[in-house]
Formats: structure tokens, sequence, C-alpha cells
């Protein structure tokens, strides 16, 4: 059977995951089961729809106010300083990744809360295979990020382990979506391009053409994130180091998918300071264990998913100018 979730706590709501997560969450288990929290306010999709409360995850007192006042039984916690930001504020980035997913573990613990936490391939290193990376390999990343994101594993780990609570998480690679705009992510120019080659035609990628990394379109990421937390906790062997895989490509081979919807569409290559970074994640993921242990099969490869990110943007672009042009004042 399923695990069941009642009454839902979503932290970074706002972010590129949350945005997105946060309506399937309230279309399955019903507006008022979920509610979202940031450290800002709501924009759309999530303003409106149901619950928001604003909230830091280092807060430790103010997010058990919410536990409680809500009845919550499950977390999903998403708030995190990304790898390029990451780089720029360290402190800010431990801070918010290591000693708030430490509080929020602390408030799963003594409420019975089941959690999920997301992972990410920041964890790998120079010293991690390139191809096929195993579900256990060697840990050693040389951004802040991925050693906040191996400290998280490890302390979800050991709550698992040292007090039997559920907890629950994935390695997500490069996340593309076509809601939320680019977080201050290493992959992101695999967002930004697909909004440039709209919006002007032409677009410059900040890594070199042939650097190939992992990513995941957005309607999977959220598949999987569901789907393993509704997994039955006897079938999993793992429990917050998931890897999981969609597809593989670099800068040229999306720029070129690209060309053909968009022939005139021009990709420049200028790399700059994520270059290092991205040399230091591999290429592909074996997620075999969460293929055997929960079913996961993704859904979309780069040709489904260029076409459908040219399709929502193309749509959104054009409702934007029509409504841009309804409001202008007609002349006498």
């Amino acid at each position: 059977m399923p695990e069941k979730m009642g009454r839902i706590i979503v932290t970074g709501a706002c972010g590129q995951i949350g945005t997105e997560l946060v309506p399937e969450l309230r279309r399955r288990y019903g507006q008022e089961n979920v509610l979202a929290t940031d450290i800002r306010g709501p924009t759309e999709p999530l303003a409106g729809s149901g619950p928001f409360a604003l909230v830091d995850v280092t807060d430790r007192a103010g997010l058990a106010r919410l536990i409680e006042r809500h009845k919550i039984d499950t977390v999903y916690h998403l708030a995190a300083i990304l790898s390029a930001r990451g780089e720029r504020e360290p402190e800010r980035a431990w801070e918010v990744n290591v000693e708030g997913l430490r509080k929020i573990l602390e408030l799963a613990r003594e409420h019975g809360l089941r959690l999920f936490w997301p992972s990410s391939i920041a964890i790998f290193g120079p010293a991690t295979p390139k191809e096929n990376v195993p579900q256990e390999t060697v840990l050693c990343p040389t951004t802040i990020y991925g050693i906040t994101k191996v400290a998280g594993e490890l302390l979800c780990d050991y709550y698992f382990h040292r007090f039997g609570f559920d907890v629950r998480g994935l390695r997500y690679p490069g996340i593309i979506s076509s809601e939320a705009p680019p977080g201050g992510g290493t992959t992101d120019y695999a967002v930004e391009i697909f909004h440039a080659a709209v919006r002007e035609g032409r677009y410059t990628c900040f890594l070199r053409e042939d650097t190939v990394l992992p990513m995941m379109f957005m309607p999977d990421a959220i598949r999987a994130a569901i789907e393993l937390m509704e997994a039955p906790l006897a079938r999993l062997k793992h429990h917050a180091n998931f890897n999981v895989a969609a597809m593989s490509f670099s800068p040229a081979e999306l720029a070129a998918e690209i060309r053909r919807h968009i022939p005139e569409f021009v990709c420049d290559f200028e790399p700059d300071a994520r270059q290092a970074i991205a040399d230091s994640w591999p290429r592909t993921i074996d997620d075999t264990a969460a293929r055997e242990e929960w079913g996961w099969r993704p859904r979309y490869d780069l040709k489904s998913m260029v076409a459908a990110m040219l399709t929502r943007l193309s749509e959104r672009y054009a409702r934007s100018s029509a409504a841009q042009e309804h409001q202008q004042p007609r002349g006498s």
C-alpha cells in the first residue's frame, strides 16, 4: 500500500521545485492540506491557491508553531542556497542548507513527521566516476553547496537509523522548468537558454559547448519526489540518497535541438567561473536502485522536453504581449 500523506508543509515553496510541487500536492491531497512557506511572499501559481506562511527555515520556533497550528504530518524541505550563489555566500549556504535541515530533522523527530529532502549531483566531485555514477560511490564535492548536501545525506541517514523516523531524498540532476526563474545553480543555462531563444533568438552560455551534465524536466522531478514519498517504506533499502536520472546532454546538443524548432536561434559560449563547478560533476548517472526499489522511470527525454518547454514559454510570452497591448491607451 502507498504511504499516506495528510497535512503537508513545504519549505522554500517559492523556489524552482516548490513552484510546481506545491500545486501538484494540492491537486492530489487538497488545497487546504498543503501549507506553502518561504522567506519571501508568494507569486503565481502559489498566491491565493492555498495556505501560505512566511518563515525562515533557520527559525526553529517559527517552524514549530506552523507544524503544531496546521497539524502537519509530512514535510517537503526544499529551502536551500544553490551552487553558484553558495560560492558567493558560503556561510549563508551552510546556515540554510545544514543548520536549517538539522532544525527540520529535530522537529520531525519531536513531532513524528515524515520528511522529504532533495540532495544533488553536487555531492560528486573530481574523484567520482564521470560515467554511470553508481549509487554507492566516492563523494568529494568541491563546492560549499555539494559539501552541505553530503552533510545533509549523512544527517538524514543518521536520523533514520538512530531515531527510526521516515526520511527520504533524491540526488537531483540539473532541473529544467518553464515556471520558475533560475535560482543560482550551475545548470541554470538549461533554463535561461529557452527564455532567450523565445524572446531574442540568441543566448550566450556560461558553460563550454561540450559540457555534458545530467538533467531532468520538472514534471519528472515532481513525480519522482511524490512517488518516492508514496512508496512503501518496507521496499526501500536506501532512504535519503537515491540516484535519479532522466537525460544527459551538452549545451551544444541542447542548442541544436532548439534550432529544430527555431532555425534562426544562435548560441554563443563564454565559460565563466561556473565551468569549474560543472567540470567537477559527472556526465551520466546510474539510478538502478531507484528503479528497483520504488519503480522510478523518467517520461521525458531531450526531444520531448525541448518541445514542451518551447510550447509553454511561447504561449506565456504571447499572453504577456497580448496583455501589454491591451493595457496600452487608445488614441482618439
